[in-house]
């Protein structure tokens, strides 16, 4: 039996289970992955690009999770915060890339962070999972372009990685003529400083979360934080038990009486730096289940408990062979 599954049909089957509206730009991308010939596919691999999470469950949706496992948690890492949906594996150190979800319905963008390595999330709100291709690929084309010109490897990486980039351009960033450096310097958006956003909060994932209200820390916007400063102090905080439970009350207090801001904004904190420590991960969970919930976000309410339920997973892999 076929398990080809159109695009409103997969729209249909996600809503129901994950509650996240997929954008037309997940099906382009899965519309060029389908079209790739082998000398692109190789390109994709070389460059450590790969197709992952919910891109999985849209190749074969009739895969189930294995026994007693919940299929919302494939291709979740530890730290990904509710709001992120992988789509791809970026190449080394848990790189990876999902479509972020701020209001747990809509996407907003495309969001990556390397899990097993420092430094936070990169939340990009113009993003697609094409231009985030683009931009490994110019990346990936700056560093060949320091090689050996002369070396066969090089030329058939350059050639595949030519015929690559016409390929996405058949779907986006046709309009995009620069390349390697000129490229990075116009579109990526590692390479410029992102503008102040009013109407999220700091957070310690560098991702910042959509909510109004009042904080204990009196957060300022996001991107509008010294982000080494606010780590330092914030990691102070979590590392006294006594500390986190008295703000873990603060901020219970303060949702109960309709200002979810503490409960969302200390929940995504304590999610970001449990690091295994499972009185960490209960605060987390508990605030932001609490928080989605004032908030009338009631999937990622329900992402944060099955999260939680398998954060102990020692692989993001959870569908049956």
């Amino acid at each position: 039996m076929s398990t080809h599954q159109e695009p409103d049909s997969a729209r249909t089957a996600v809503l129901r289970t994950w509650g996240f509206e997929l954008p037309d730009s997940l099906f382009r991308f899965k519309e060029f992955l389908d079209t790739l010939s082998p000398e692109c596919a190789r390109a994709l691999a070389d460059m450590g690009v790969s197709p992952a999470g919910i891109m999985d469950v849209l190749a074969d949706p009739a895969r189930a999770p294995r026994p007693g496992l919940d299929i919302r948690v494939h291709g979740r890492y530890y730290r990904d915060p509710p709001e992120f949906l992988t789509f791809l594996h970026g190449g080394s150190d848990g790189l990876h890339y999902g479509l972020w979800f701020d209001d747990g319905l809509t996407c907003g963008g495309v969001a990556s962070y390397y899990n097993n390595d420092g430094g936070g999330i990169e939340l990009t709100p113009t993003g697609t999972p094409l231009t985030a291709v683009r931009d490994i690929l110019e990346r990936v084309w700056r560093d060949l372009h320091d090689d050996d010109p002369t070396d066969p490897e090089v030329t058939r990486r350059v050639d595949a990685l030519t015929q690559l980039r016409s390929h996405i351009g058949e779907f986006e960033t046709a309009d995009r003529p620069e390349h390697g450096l000129a490229y990075s310097r116009t579109y990526d958006p590692s390479f410029f400083h992102s503008p102040v956003d009013p109407t999220r909060l700091t957070t310690l994932d560098s991702a910042g979360a959509l909510v109004a209200g009042d904080t204990i820390l009196d957060r300022p916007p996001h991107n509008g934080a010294d982000e080494e400063k606010f780590a330092r102090y914030v990691y102070g905080e979590l590392d006294n038990p006594a500390t986190v439970a008295e703000r873990t009350a603060e901020a219970r207090t303060r949702c109960a009486a309709g200002d979810p801001a503490e409960a969302l904004t200390l929940g995504r904190d304590l999610h970001w730096a449990s690091a295994g420590d499972t009185a960490l991960e209960a605060h987390a969970h508990t605030l932001l289940t609490l928080a989605y919930t004032a908030l009338d976000r009631p999937h990622l309410a329900a992402m944060t408990t099955a999260h939680h339920r398998h954060r102990d997973l020692p692989h993001v892999d959870v569908l049956a062979d």
